[in-house]
This record gives C-alpha cells, sequence and structure tokens, in this order.
C-alpha cells in the first residue's frame, strides 16, 4: 500500500471527526438585542442599558412571556422617551407562536385593563398592521390622557417572531400619537425581528 496515499486517508478522517466533534458541540446561537443607534431618531440620543434577565417592567405585557426563558434591555434619552426590548426564546416553535399570540392579545387588551386600574385614563388604541419580516410582526399605539394629573403618553408596541424566539419592543414618550415616529418605530421592529438570528 502507499503509504502517502494512507497517511493522507488517515489525516482526512481525522480532519471530519474535528469537524464533526466541532458542529456537535457547536453553542447555540443567542439572539442579538438592538443597539442604541437602532431606535427611532429622537431630539437626544438614545443610552442602552445592559441585557438583563427577565421580562423587566412593562404593564401591558407583566406575566405573559415565562421570565426565566427572557432577557430585556432599557433604552433611555435625555428627555422622557424610553424604550425597551425583551427577547424570550421558547422550547419549540408551536410554544413561540402561541406566545405571540398571548403577547397580542395582551397588548390589545392593555388599554382596557389600564381604565379599570386607573379610573381617571381615558385613551385610543389602534393596530397599525403588520411588518414583514420572518415570521412577521405586529404594531401598535396606545394613546392616554389622565384627565385628572392633565398629562398625555403615547406608547408604540410590537410583537415579532424568528423560529423560537419572540420579541417585544415599547417605545414611549410624554405627548400623543401624532407626535411618534411611527414609520421609524415600523423599521426599528423590522430590524429587532431581523436580529433575532
Amino acid at each position: 500500500m502507499n503509504m502517502f496515499r494512507t497517511a493522507a486517508l488517515t489525516t482526512a478522517a481525522v480532519g471530519l471527526t474535528v469537524v464533526t466533534i466541532g458542529a456537535a458541540t457547536a453553542a447555540p446561537v443567542t439572539p442579538a438585542f438592538l443597539s442604541a443607534s437602532q431606535l427611532p431618531a429622537a431630539s437626544t440620543a438614545w443610552h442602552a442599558d445592559p441585557v438583563k434577565p427577565g421580562t423587566g417592567d412593562d404593564f401591558c405585557t407583566q406575566g405573559v412571556a415565562p421570565h426565566a426563558a427572557s432577557k430585556h434591555r432599557e433604552f433611555r434619552t435625555e428627555l422622557d422617551t424610553g424604550a425597551q426590548q425583551t427577547i424570550t426564546v421558547a422550547a419549540t416553535e408551536a410554544k413561540a407562536k402561541a406566545l405571540v399570540t398571548k403577547l397580542r392579545a395582551s397588548v390589545e387588551s392593555c388599554l382596557d385593563r389600564m381604565k379599570e386600574q386607573y379610573p381617571t385614563i381615558e385613551g385610543e388604541a389602534f393596530h397599525h398592521g403588520r411588518v414583514d419580516v420572518e415570521e412577521g410582526a405586529n404594531v401598535y399605539s396606545i394613546d392616554t390622557h389622565d384627565t385628572e394629573i392633565g398629562s398625555s403618553d403615547i406608547a408604540l408596541y410590537s410583537v415579532g417572531r424568528d423560529g423560537k424566539a419572540v420579541t417585544v419592543v415599547r417605545w414611549s414618550q410624554l405627548g400623543e400619537l401624532d407626535g411618534a415616529p411611527l414609520d421609524g418605530f415600523r423599521k426599528t421592529t423590522r430590524t429587532a425581528v431581523a436580529k433575532l438570528y
């Protein structure tokens, strides 16, 4: 037998073994969060806090996504504008799809729950349609006015999914819907879902 050919075959076999082991032990891909520069333009610069475990605080979606399977990041500006992104990785795509349904229902019913808990709140909520990215995302707005305090707040929400990963993005500030960057938020939503995997 030709020794050079035998050595070449042995080397090739070892190389295949290394590749196979490397593929088997590769770490799962971790979904990526938005950066501050990917949020809608604001009058002052955005600052991104570190990613933290859990779902964070949000009235509209609190208690829907499993805390242990979620991470979140807070964003803020120098003025009264803030944002939050939550990413939850479900065990299966079917469970991720079910979570999207629950989160959408929670956002859609949020204004009614606010009015029940805070009787001086008035407002309007709208579904602004679907963003065509990966398995899709939906955009909402909740416009509230506190008749006792006299303050108005606007919040934009999106719920999207790519495979087993589900993300919720919330943007909020003092003011009303006509002052909210709806087109910019759609772009942010598209980026958030595209960055999951």
